[in-house]
Order: C-alpha cells, then sequence, then structure tokens
C-alpha cells in the first residue's frame, strides 16, 4: 500500500498537475489581491473599470503560459496536431477571433469606453459592459421618443468596430449641438422675435459655451478641425407660410430632450407676453381665387 502510494507521489504527471494548481492559485490570488487593495482606490471609474479588465486579461494569459511551461514535454509530441486543429478552429471560430481583436481594439484604441453613449450596428444606448466578445448597451430610442431608455440591454459583437461606423455621442467631445425651429407669423415685429428666442437660448443654453469651448480648443489642438462657434445663435429663412427662426446652441449629450421642452416653454411665455407683436405662425390655406359658377334655373 505504501509502496503504491510512494510510486503515486513520485509520477512525473501527478507533480506537474500539482505545480500547475498551485501555480495558477498564486496567480489568481495575487490579482485578487491587486483588485482589492489597489484597483478599489482609483477614484476614475473608467480608469478602475479599465484596470480590472486588463489585470483578468493578464491573469488568463498567465495560466496559458503555466499550462505550456509545466506540460511542454507532454506537448510537444502534439505540435503538428494542434497546428492542423488549429488552422481548422481559427476558421470555424472566425467571428469569435474577429470579435476578441475588436475588444482589443476598444480597450486600446479609444473608440469609447463604460459609460459613453454610442451607437453600434444600429443600436443606440449606453455601454454598460465591454466584455472579450460582446459590448453590453442599454438601448434608448425605438418606441420611446427622445434618448431616453426603452429598458432593454442588447449584447453586441464587437467584431462590429470593423465592419460599421461608431458614433460615440459622449467621447472626447461630450457635447451636441442641437436645434430648434420656431415659426412666427408674417406681419410680426421680427426684431423683437429673433430678441426672444435668442435670449431664451443664452438662457436655458448659454451656461455651457465655456465648457464646450475649452473641449473643442483641446480637440483642435490634436485634430484638424475648423473653430466652431459653441455659443447660442440664431437664423431665420422666409417660407411659404410664416417666417422660420433656427436656434442652434450645445447640449449636453444627455439633456438634448429636456433643454429642448425648458427653451419651448420660454420661448412661448415670452412670446406671449408681448400682446399680438409677435405671433406664432401655423400651417394655414389662401384661396387666391374662386372658380366660376353656372347656375341654371328651370321654371
Amino acid at each position: 500500500m505504501e509502496e503504491e502510494i510512494q510510486k503515486y507521489l513520485y509520477n512525473p504527471t501527478v507533480g506537474r498537475l500539482v505545480t500547475f494548481i498551485i501555480g495558477v492559485a498564486i496567480i489568481w490570488v495575487l490579482i485578487k489581491l491587486i483588485k482589492k487593495n489597489l484597483f478599489s482606490k482609483i477614484k476614475d471609474n473608467d480608469s478602475r473599470y479599465k484596470a480590472t479588465k486588463i489585470s483578468s486579461f493578464v491573469g488568463y494569459l498567465a495560466t496559458i503560459i503555466i499550462l505550456i511551461v509545466v506540460f511542454s514535454e507532454k506537448l510537444g509530441g502534439l505540435t503538428v496536431a494542434l497546428g492542423v486543429a488549429g488552422a481548422g478552429i481559427a476558421f470555424a471560430l472566425q467571428e469569435v477571433i474577429a470579435s476578441f481583436a475588436g475588444w482589443l481594439a476598444i480597450m486600446f484604441g479609444g473608440f469609447y469606453n463604460s459609460g459613453d453613449r454610442v451607437q453600434l450596428g444600429g443600436i443606440k444606448g449606453d455601454v454598460m459592459d465591454i466584455g472579450v466578445l460582446r459590448t453590453t448597451i442599454m438601448e434608448t430610442g425605438q418606441w420611446v421618443d427622445g434618448d431616453l431608455y426603452n429598458g432593454r440591454i442588447v449584447l453586441i459583437a464587437n467584431s462590429y468596430v470593423f465592419k460599421e461606423p461608431v458614433f460615440n455621442y459622449s467621447g472626447e467631445f461630450p457635447f451636441l449641438w442641437d436645434e430648434i425651429k420656431i415659426p412666427i407669423q408674417y406681419g410680426s415685429n421680427y426684431e423683437m422675435a429673433q430678441k426672444i428666442i435668442l435670449s431664451a437660448g443664452l438662457e436655458i443654453a448659454g451656461d455651457l459655451t465655456v465648457n464646450s469651448k475649452e473641449k473643442w480648443k483641446s480637440l483642435q489642438k490634436k485634430y484638424r478641425l475648423e473653430d466652431a462657434q459653441t455659443e447660442p445663435m440664431i437664423s431665420m429663412v422666409a417660407n411659404d407660410n410664416w417666417a422660420e427662426y433656427t436656434l442652434r446652441y450645445v447640449v449636453d449629450y444627455k439633456k438634448r430632450r429636456n433643454t429642448k421642452t425648458i427653451l419651448f416653454s420660454k420661448i412661448l411665455t415670452e412670446i406671449e407676453t408681448t400682446n399680438g407683436k409677435v405671433k406664432m405662425a401655423s400651417a394655414t390655406f389662401q384661396l387666391v381665387q374662386a372658380p366660376d359658377f353656372n347656375v341654371n334655373i328651370k321654371t
């Protein structure tokens, strides 16, 4: 009995297996301690998330390396077979490989980060998690108007970053230009109408002018961009039915709907206080010429 136990304990395969288990245990204990004692102190959520993801990836890579080193003699004879099988597996799992390559591109290429609002593969929403193979998005829009959540969680393969455009609403410039159109009836006081609309824009959206301007200047230093106007601005065109004023302004990417509501409420309230000097227009139809009627009366 003792001889069998000693023979079992001195078996090279058993020794390698024990070494592999101990090595893997040490690696993941160290990674867990690093996450708990070091990464938990990182205040920036995005940096902490990336550090956690990278540490997990390093753990998996180290596990594979230990497996190869410990069992190298056992795996040596399988090199040719593994090469042939690997080619077949690579062809069968090409989408998985592309998704993994997409994950590397996302993590190190700056496509988007966790928490960004993006449009990817026709899906728009906020990035909840960036996995090795898939990105998890909390969807906005669809049957819900505006940029509000609809409650649907969508998983998108990371390979989409190589196949379709990636729209990032909150990347290096977390602001959007938005517009509202105000139809003003002909015969109104146009100067007063312009003043009301522009004043509302400056009051409601003007506080973002300084912050957005600083962000835009930092982009100009990095990329070739013109000096865009971030202050609210107004333009007017005359069409067949009314004078149409367009207010253009910068808004936080998460507050488009709310900002529009506040702007319209402010503008409508101010127009009502003009006692008819400024009037909102609606669709009207003018009968230019009445057709001729022939009436025959029989007695």
